[in-house]
C-alpha cells in the first residue's frame, strides 16, 4: 500500500484539512499519515474558535519517522499557523522527499481576493519558497496571484473578457519558470459569467500541457471543497492517474455535493457532506 504524509491542520468543525483529507486519501487505497500542524475547535471561519499551534511538535513527527525508517510515495502540505512551519515542513522534505516522492503543496493564504488572518508577509515569502520544492500546487486564484505578486483586483475584473483564461495561464507560466521541479499547476475556483450562466472551473498548466474543466457555478463557496480538490488530485495522482484524469476525476466527485450543500442552504463554514459521495473516488 502507497503511503501519503498529510501536513495539514485539525479542526473539528468545517470539514476541511485533515478531516477532508484522511477519508479521501484513505478510501482511494493509500495510507494516511496525519502530522498535524494545528489543532482547532473550528475552521477559522467561525466566529469563535480556539487553535492549539504544533510548530514546536512538527520536527518531533519527523524525528520519529526518521526513526522508524518510513518513507513515503506522497507529501501533501496545506494549512501552516505561521511563518515558522514553513521551515518545519522544508526539514521534513529534507529528510523524506525522494526523486520519485510526489510532493504536493496548497498554499493556503486567502481567497475571494483577501488573505486569512494567519496572513503575512513572512508566511507568504516561506510559501514561495516552499512551492518551487513541490511536483503540484493547487493555489486558488488569490494565492496564485500572491505568489506572483500580480494583482488579483486587476485579473477578475477581466473575467468578460475572451483572453481572460491567457491571463491566468500567463500568470502561471511565470511561476513555472521558477520553479524547482518538473511542476504543474492547478488553479481553482475561476469564476467566469457567461452569456448562459454563472460557471466555476479549474485550470491545469505545465510546461507540456494545459487544460481546463467546469462546471455550473451555484453561487456558494464552502469550506473544505479546495482541500477534498486537493486530497483527490494527491490521491489519484499516486495511483497513476493522469493529471487531466485526476482534475475530472476531483470535479465529479465535488459537483454533486457542492450542488446539494447549496439546495440544502447549508451554511459555509460548515462544509459539504462529501462523505456519501466517497464511492465515487473508489
Amino acid at each position: 500500500m502507497k503511503r501519503a504524509a498529510l501536513i495539514n491542520d485539525l479542526s473539528g468543525f468545517g470539514k476541511c484539512s485533515l478531516t477532508a483529507a484522511i477519508p479521501v486519501i484513505s478510501v482511494m487505497g493509500i495510507q494516511a499519515c496525519p502530522l498535524p500542524t494545528a489543532v482547532l475547535t473550528a475552521q477559522t471561519g467561525f466566529e469563535s474558535y480556539y487553535c492549539d499551534d504544533f510548530t514546536d511538535r512538527m520536527d518531533i513527527f519527523t524525528e520519529e519517522w526518521k526513526k522508524m525508517k518510513v518513507s513515503f510515495d506522497g507529501i501533501y502540505s496545506g494549512f501552516l499557523a505561521n511563518a515558522g512551519q514553513i521551515e518545519k515542513v522544508l526539514h521534513f522534505l529534507e529528510v523524506f522527499q525522494g526523486e520519485d516522492t510526489l510532493f504536493l503543496a496548497d498554499p493556503v493564504l486567502g481567497d475571494h481576493g483577501e488573505t486569512y488572518g494567519v496572513f503575512s508577509k513572512e508566511l507568504l515569502m516561506g510559501m514561495k519558497k516552499l512551492t518551487l520544492q513541490a511536483t503540484v500546487i493547487t493555489p486558488n486564484l488569490t494565492e496564485l496571484c500572491l505568489l506572483a505578486d500580480e494583482n488579483y483586483e486587476a485579473l477578475t475584473a477581466c473575467r468578460q473578457e475572451s483572453d481572460y483564461l491567457d491571463k491566468i495561464r500567463v500568470i502561471c507560466d511565470k511561476l513555472l519558470r521558477k520553479a524547482q521541479t518538473k511542476q504543474t499547476i492547478i488553479v481553482t475556483g475561476i469564476i467566469q459569467e457567461k452569456e448562459d450562466g454563472s460557471y466555476v472551473g479549474n485550470m491545469a498548466v505545465s510546461n507540456q500541457d494545459s487544460f481546463y474543466v467546469e462546471t455550473p457555478y451555484t453561487g456558494k463557496g464552502f469550506s473544505g471543497t479546495g482541500d477534498l480538490f486537493a486530497s483527490v488530485i494527491c490521491g489519484s495522482l499516486l495511483k497513476g492517474l493522469s493529471v487531466r484524469e485526476a482534475v475530472q476525476k476531483a470535479t465529479f466527485f465535488l459537483q454533486e455535493a457542492i450542488e446539494d450543500a447549496s439546495k440544502e442552504n447549508m451554511p459555509s463554514v460548515h462544509g459539504v457532506h462529501f462523505e456519501k459521495y466517497l464511492s465515487r473516488l473508489l
